[in-house]
């Protein structure tokens, strides 16, 4: 494993323990809405200042955009971490949430983890590798159509604007597939896209932080990751599309005609 994954790993499951410790009294935890639908806890901060510190001790001069305290300046090397993806899954005792960190060099995504605490599995990726889950490289489904697909998404909560978009895309694919899941953490979602858990993924409105580990290993285990309009411009928007590559082609060509102007642009 490469000597910053290392080091990455070591980030995640120091956070992952600050998780656990809390996870079974959520109800004595400070929280704090931040939106509409979105919440913050002292455990998401704690979790992100565990990563934050244990990445610092190794790499000082690197960048970090991290979801609850913003963007870090550094030099080439930026980590992008969410230390509590499925935060309301969380503070619900709801069984399914994860840490996500990723590593870019100059814009290029280079590493990526994806670590879910109460099952001890870790997901990880680095560029022209593979990807593997608990060190068992792991490939997504070469599922050919959408007949028996088991898709993941995300419905949205924070900006419903593209809700009426998002619910014709929902009706369109719900019709051909063996059901659409939405457990609540898209990070994970991903990694069980890049494991075969799930055939396709997609959800609309996402932060960088939330797919950017995700991504690299759904591509490090041979599948496609494409904006909502089947381009590479999903970084930009935060709209997603993932999956083996005719299985990703299927779900893109059932989801354009719902797209608004918006977001086709």
């Amino acid at each position: 494993m490469h000597p910053m994954m290392n080091i990455a790993v070591r980030a995640a499951r120091s956070a992952g323990n600050i998780l656990l410790r809390y996870y079974e009294r959520t109800d004595t935890l400070k929280v704090t809405q931040k939106g509409l639908n979105d919440f913050v806890s002292e455990v998401d901060r704690a979790s992100e200042q565990a990563i934050i510190d244990t990445l610092r001790s190794s790499y000082p001069n690197h960048a970090i955009l991290a979801e609850e305290s913003g963007n870090k300046s550094g030099n080439d090397y930026q980590w992008i971490i969410d230390p509590l993806d499925g935060t309301t899954n969380y503070l619900h005792g709801f069984p399914q949430f994860s840490i996500s960190i990723a590593l870019k060099h100059r814009g290029v995504l280079e590493h990526g983890l994806v670590y879910d605490p109460l099952r001890d599995e870790i997901f990880t990726a680095s560029r022209g590798e593979g990807a593997l889950l608990n060190d068992r490289r792991i490939r997504v489904t070469n599922r050919k159509s959408l007949d028996g697909a088991l898709l993941g998404t995300g419905f949205p909560y924070r900006d419903q604007s593209h809700l009426d978009a998002y619910l014709g895309m929902f009706r369109a694919l719900i019709k051909d597939t063996a059901g659409i899941r939405r457990p609540g953490s898209a990070a994970l979602d991903l990694a069980y896209v890049a494991a075969g858990r799930l055939d396709g993924f997609w959800e609309l409105g996402l932060s960088e932080w939330d797919f950017a580990a995700g991504a690299l290993l759904v591509k490090e285990a041979g599948g496609t990751v494409s904006d909502i309009n089947g381009g590479g411009r999903f970084f930009e928007t935060g709209n997603i599309i993932a999956g083996g590559l005719r299985l990703h082609s299927a779900m893109a060509s059932v989801i354009r005609p719902h797209l608004t102007d918006h977001l086709r642009g």
